[in-house]
């Protein structure tokens, strides 16, 4: 198959293909006479796997180690086991700044009453102040840089 269908077969765009490609991550198809690439079955099923992972929030290096370790079958899956504790340790510390930055908008938004104009908006002053260097609602504790 040419790029174009492996890239609409897989979801994504031409230009991921040849990235992943050029990454390594995608090994490199045949060419046919003319030039052209040609993909198979199985440039497919790894395009859904490094997909799959980058959906898993996996970076590049990470999928690169998964995708050597694919050639290796004879290996003990501890390294990937620690990958895959790591990616969650990751994704929880993700989870936590998500939950502060909630908690600064409500105290932000929490300064502002309905019914004001721009110009008595809390929110605005707030943040304003903050570009100017000093604490805001969102950042009580807000060092000054010197």
């Amino acid at each position: 198959m040419k790029i174009g269908e492996l890239a609409q077969r897989s979801g994504c765009k031409v230009e991921t293909v040849r990235f992943y490609e050029r990454e390594g991550l995608l090994e490199a198809p045949e060419r046919d006479q003319n030039g052209y690439r040609n993909y198979t079955s199985v440039h497919l099923v790894q395009l859904n796997f490094i997909r799959h992972c980058r959906l898993l929030g996996m970076g590049l290096p990470d999928v690169r180690i998964l995708r050597s370790l694919q050639t290796q079958p004879e290996l003990a899956c501890d390294e990937i086991n620690f990958l895959i504790e790591s990616q969650i340790e990751h994704v929880r510390q993700q989870v936590e700044s998500l939950r502060l930055l909630e908690q600064q908008l409500h105290s932000l938004r929490n300064t502002c009453q309905a019914n004001t104009n721009v110009g008595e908006c809390a929110i605005l002053r707030n943040l304003e102040q903050a570009a100017g260097g000093a604490n805001c609602s969102c950042h009580p504790e807000r060092i000054k840089a010197n």
